[in-house]
């Protein structure tokens, strides 16, 4: 991470030893080594007496982190794959009903690809997630805002957050169903 070269930059800067700077802002010569080894990263109150010293923002000395992981996380990847995911979804369940009552049985072929598609996609974007710990990434975002960390902690549940997910692909899995069934009435109707 960069806030442990940012550290080690300002306190050889400013000459600083890690013993130095540990006594000016009270905490040990170790947790200054392990800062600057990435081994562990300081709370709230660490960072603004760490910048109050040192004479810069907060954001200048932990900026290079979000940026990193900002670049980490690949926003733009998962937003590609969210909306290929939903865009495929949605032609496979407009799809469906006219090819079946056209084609019969052959009439799933074609939504079937469309679904094998956004199963790729959304199998490819749950990889990202879990891979980059977005939930970490959370917590972050909220220490530079000057919110609570350990809200956001306690508020990590796995089983709630497994009824979450459950919630989510139970009333996606019903729209879609409603959607094709709609849509295989109209073709149908209108035929």
């Amino acid at each position: 991470m960069n806030f442990s070269k940012q550290l080690k930059l300002y306190r050889e800067r400013d000459g600083f030893s890690q013993e130095a700077l540990a006594e000016k802002i009270y905490v040990t010569r170790q947790t200054i080594s392990k800062w600057e080894n990435d081994h562990t990263y300081p709370d709230i109150h660490n960072l603004i007496a760490l910048s109050a010293l040192f004479d810069v923002t907060l954001d200048e000395l932990v900026k290079g982190d979000l940026e990193i992981m900002k670049k980490n996380i690949d926003v733009e990847k998962m937003n590609k794959l969210s909306w290929i995911m939903l865009i495929f979804i949605g032609l496979m369940s407009v799809s469906l009903g006219p090819l079946i009552v056209l084609w019969g049985w052959y009439g799933f072929i074609i939504p079937m690809i469309f679904w094998g598609i956004s199963m790729i996609a959304a199998l490819k974007l749950e990889k990202i997630k879990k891979a980059k710990d977005i939930k970490t990434y959370a917590e972050i975002i909220a220490f530079t805002e000057g919110k609570d960390i350990d809200d956001i902690r306690r508020t990590r549940d796995k089983k709630r957050d497994f009824w979450n997910k459950v919630k989510i692909v139970v009333t996606f899995s019903l729209i879609v169903g409603v959607i094709t069934a709609l849509s295989a009435f109209l073709w149908s109707w209108l035929s």
